[in-house]
């Protein structure tokens, strides 16, 4: 047998962690790293946060799961939470981004299709090129990606995609079968790239015109990352519905769909269900976080966390004008673009100077550090930097 057991679908690197302590990785070898990967922006409160662990752990000697059958008072608590300090009045809660994607998409279609006089042609979503909602056959289905469509033909009809940031081409795709928009109001994937005012509150306007639902994707850009707790309220607008995960959990599978009760029209007894979602043990740790993070002071610390790191990188790139190009981004969001393809240097930062970061499209690395990094974490992150980039030797072309 030449398979591995863990379906190789994953081209795993050496790395190979067993412990964290706070912003730090330790491998099995005892190499500590330095983590501004975050699990890809899910270890917001870093590998050893007290509040969160204590959570957990009380929850899980309590009780784990229950299914949906029985009310729930642990949901009910998180739910409210999330009402109370976002746009929206109900929430679903999932296992993962690209569920709570796929429950958007769902409640976007049943928003026209399963209410009194629906409009059972309105199914189609305007995406955006670049853009990543997941890796489900809708979610996938939802992206121009051919990387990620390639063997798993045919995909799931009704989605038309535009140039990210192009409110012209956004608005020239709507037509009859039109549901609304799905989109990321700050591409992760597609290399730290944030869509402009104008092309924001053009959507939300495009929407309240037509009768039309705008989606929400801020899985990766939400739950403080941006210094806001969801990117949206950087741009004076709110969306009908969003998809949040990642950081929502800590590090604990967790994800919503989070909706207004227009947007909710639809979603009725039976039109959903999650057998695992919104459990007492991911409820725990999604109030641990809610507690930690969903506050002002909390919230004032990552947008100037933010602000000094890219201050910093945006007078580091300076020093090498043939490796990077600029720095964009919002809070502990950034961005770092290069002129060359960026997976090398993220190899070399990770195997060379044990400094982890995450490559993304447009020949970026993704700069996306646990929010409780201090000023000893941002100094390590740059000497390890300036090191690496000193260290770098470019691969030639082939």
């Amino acid at each position: 047998m030449s398979i591995t057991p863990l379906m190789p679908v994953y081209p795993r690197c050496g790395v190979r962690p067993v412990r964290g302590e706070h912003c730090h990785l330790i491998g099995e070898d005892g190499t500590r790293y330095l983590d501004f990967a975050s699990g890809i922006a899910v270890n917001l409160l870093g590998h050893s946060h007290a509040g969160l662990i204590s959570a957990i752990q009380q929850q899980a000697a309590t009780l784990m799961h229950v299914s949906n059958l029985y009310g729930s008072p642990q949901g009910e608590r998180l739910a409210q939470w999330l009402v109370d300090t976002t746009f929206g009045d109900t929430v679903f809660f999932t296992n993962s981004g690209a569920e709570a994607v796929e429950a958007a998409i769902k409640t976007a279609r049943a928003y026209h299709q399963n209410a009194e006089g629906g409009d059972t042609n309105r199914f189609e979503l305007i995406t955006f090129h670049n853009a990543f909602h997941g890796r489900t056959m809708a979610t996938i289905s939802a992206s121009n990606q051919e990387k990620m469509h390639h063997g798993f033909s045919p995909l799931l009809a009704g989605f038309k995609y535009a140039p990210f940031d192009d409110l012209e081409a956004a608005k020239a795709l709507i037509g009859p079968n039109t549901a609304g928009f799905l989109v990321e109001p700050i591409q992760g994937e597609g290399g730290i790239r944030p869509a402009s005012q104008e092309f924001m509150q053009g959507l939300r306007a495009l929407a309240d015109e037509h009768d039309l639902m705008l989606i929400l994707d801020e899985v990766q850009c939400g739950v403080a990352r941006t210094g806001k707790l969801y990117a949206y309220e950087h741009y004076g607008i709110e969306p009908d519905i969003m998809a949040t995960a990642k950081g929502i959990g800590g590090g604990f599978p967790l994800g919503a769909c989070i909706a207004t009760e227009k947007a909710a029209r639809g979603m009725t007894f039976g039109t959903h269900g999650s057998t695992y979602g919104g459990n007492p043990l991911a409820m725990a740790a999604g109030t641990a976080v809610m507690e930690a993070v969903a506050n002002e002071e909390f919230l004032n610390s990552v947008a100037e966390k933010g602000e000094r790191l890219r201050t910093r990188l945006e007078q580091f790139i300076g020093n090498y004008p043939e490796l990077f190009e600029l720095v964009r981004g919002k809070g502990l969001m950034l961005g770092l673009k290069m002129k060359m393809e960026s997976r090398p240097f993220y190899v070399h930062l990770r195997d060379n100077h044990q400094l982890l970061t995450v490559a993304a499209g447009d020949n970026t690395i993704r700069i996306i550090p646990p929010l409780v990094i201090g000023e000893p974490e941002i100094d390590e992150f740059f000497d390890k930097l300036s090191a690496g980039a000193a260290s770098y030797k470019v691969p030639e072309a082939a």
